[in-house]
């Protein structure tokens, strides 16, 4: 009896956590896709999740700013992601910072239950201000990869989201006409400006 627990133990699926994070422009979609269409490729069963609140490119299509895409299906709150996810072996959720808090509990219990869970997101804000639950995702996940945009006045690797427009709205959907990338010196410069004004 022992041995058959043991080895149905070892047939059970592995599931884990990665979290893709960094600035806008820095290929955070790109790389979601990538790794969600390697896995369509290989057969899996995926399921793709993104906030309802991001209508940028497509109502329903995760779109990264090359204009590469993939379906998914647009959610208001993590819970429906957990709700939507039965009978899958990989779930891609982009632009997680939108989610509620509650994201980090459903992609723990998906990834107990043998799942694997890509997350894409900002990880801090127009201030430089960790962003929603990706510091908490990228606290428990096993694999994070920090991508990075490079700098629009310097070249410099860009880490930053820098808000050209004066909005103090956290959630501003936007390109390149309301954000650009910096690097930290260039983004403490323009901060520092914005605040003179």
């Amino acid at each position: 009896m022992i041995f058959q627990e043991n080895s149905i133990e070892k047939n059970k699926r592995k599931g884990w956590i990665e979290v893709v994070a960094g600035s806008m422009f820095s290929g955070k979609t790109e790389e979601l896709i990538r790794r969600l269409k390697r896995a369509k490729f290989a057969k899996q069963r995926v399921e793709i999740f993104k906030p309802q609140v991001d209508t940028r490119y497509s109502e329903e299509a995760v779109v990264s700013h090359d204009a590469n895409s993939i379906h998914s299906t647009p959610v208001s709150s993590s819970g429906n992601i957990f709700l939507l996810s039965s009978d899958v072996d990989v779930v891609g959720i982009d632009e997680a910072q939108f989610f509620d808090m509650g994201l980090t509990e459903v992609c723990n219990k998906l990834a107990d239950q043998g799942v694997r869970v890509i997350i894409a997101g900002l990880d801090m804000d127009y201030r430089g201000v960790p962003f929603g639950p990706m510091p908490q995702l990228m606290a428990c996940a096993e694999y994070v990869t920090k991508v990075h945009a490079i700098c629009v006045n310097c070249g410099d690797l860009a880490q930053y989201t820098h808000r050209k427009s004066e909005s103090e709205k956290l959630v501003l959907l936007g390109e390149m006409d309301i954000y650009e990338p910096l690097c930290r010196t260039c983004y403490n410069r323009a901060t520092r400006k914005s605040k003179k004004a």
